[in-house]
């Protein structure tokens, strides 16, 4: 399918915009020489009004189009995170290949030391429990008709699937994961399941209706509405509450665990064990699936301000596997789904473009925006292993 962005018309752009698009196109040419002396280039477009400036050769691949002073200035900065925000704002336009434009995203720089040092300073000062509520409204709750618009239609799995074949359904691949978990935790009916983050009802749907009695745990108001309603119309043997992991102190411990992609908000890998430990009886497995970095708290800082706010970060496989092997768990499996999450981020941006007017209609412009670049920006990361993913079990000894 084409990634190709469509034009948005705009308004003839201002005089004033003129200076600083000349200023953009130096700080670009100088910026291209350097990024494409030693890779292959990538001909990019530039565009302000009727003045059209190219770099590289040949056909440009993608044309950035400047809308009004405030995205020549963006641009001009060569910051990604101003030239993200100016094309949420419809400052800056994208013609052409937005993937092509994210597989260049290093041609702009990053650079926010004290927005990153907050990140973390923030836990300390209001608590890890309270700041995550906060941040995670930000992501989760918007309504749930956005998210069903491009998860997969038959379990709104917000995690990557396993795919057999690259050309195979999305919601096959979801259903094999599901049922990797069931098994990898030797869930059976009427055992007790404690499933962490339950979004949108994937594996709290999947195992009630084989007689698993799922606790789904939510900080998500829209997301334990959206549960509930469907624990009730399907009277499935479960129950959604709206409690933080670390809130949770039920009466009796659980048969199993799992976690769907969950992991990247629990940073403390220390504590989030123990905290399992005391939930999971003695003989119980945990299933958890992530993605990952080879190095914790590397994500950008659009995927900070725009996406998921907070001190969160992308598993650290040997981080995480050093403190599993100072807790009392067994490591009973890792498996490697790196070019099965590019697959699923693909899916899911793909099913996001086809969305584009209704988000737009219903929502604004800006969410369609940053949601794209989040999921062509994850899809190309997976590909290029810039970013991993990972499937773990964990078995709690007798």
């Amino acid at each position: 399918m084409s990634t190709a962005a469509p034009p948005v018309p705009r308004p003839a752009v201002p005089a004033s915009a003129a200076p600083g698009f000349a200023r953009a196109v130096r700080a670009f040419e100088a910026r291209y020489r350097d990024f494409f002396a030693e890779r292959e280039a990538v001909p990019i477009g530039l565009r302000s009004g009727g003045e059209r400036h190219a770099l590289g050769p040949g056909e440009p691949r993608f044309t950035l189009v400047v809308n009004s002073a405030k995205g020549a200035e963006a641009l001009a900065t060569l910051d990604i995170t101003a030239g993200a925000a100016a094309y949420l704002a419809g400052d800056i336009d994208v013609e052409g290949d937005i993937l092509a434009l994210i597989t260049v995203r290093d041609l702009w720089s990053d650079r926010r030391p004290l927005r990153y040092a907050w990140r973390f300073v923030q836990p300390l000062l209001f608590g890890q429990v309270k700041s995550d509520k906060k941040w995670i409204a930000h992501h989760y709750d918007h309504e749930a008709d956005f998210y069903l618009l491009w998860l997969d239609p038959r379990h709104r799995c917000y995690s990557q699937g396993i795919f057999e074949r690259p050309d195979e359904p999305l919601e096959d691949a979801m259903t094999r994961k599901l049922d990797f978990a069931l098994e990898a935790v030797g869930a059976r009916p009427g055992d007790r399941v404690l499933d962490i983050g339950g979004g949108w009802g994937a594996f709290t749907e999947h195992a009630g209706r084989r007689g698993i009695r799922v606790t789904s745990l939510t900080i998500s108001q829209a997301s334990e509405a959206f549960l509930q309603g469907l624990i009730d119309r399907e009277r499935l043997p479960c129950r959604v509450l709206r409690e933080h992991l670390f809130e949770h102190r039920p009466g009796e411990r659980y048969d199993a665990i799992v976690n769907l992609g969950v992991t990247e908000h629990l940073p403390d890998y220390a504590a989030t064990l123990k905290k399992y430990a005391s939930l999971l009886k003695p003989g119980g497995k945990i299933y958890l699936d992530a993605s990952a970095t080879r190095r914790k708290g590397g994500h950008t800082t659009f995927l900070e301000k725009y996406i998921y706010p907070g001190n969160g970060s992308l598993m650290c496989l040997h981080e995480y596997l050093a403190e599993v092997a100072k807790s009392p768990f067994r490591l009973e499996g890792v498996w490697d789904d790196r070019i099965s999450y590019h697959l699923t981020c693909r899916r899911w941006a793909e099913a996001l473009d086809r969305s584009r007017d209704e988000i737009e209609r219903r929502w604004g412009k800006p969410l369609h925006r940053s949601f794209q670049l989040y999921l062509w920006g994850s899809s190309d990361g997976f590909l290029r292993d810039r970013n991993q993913a990972y499937r773990v079990v964990l078995g709690l000894p007798s």
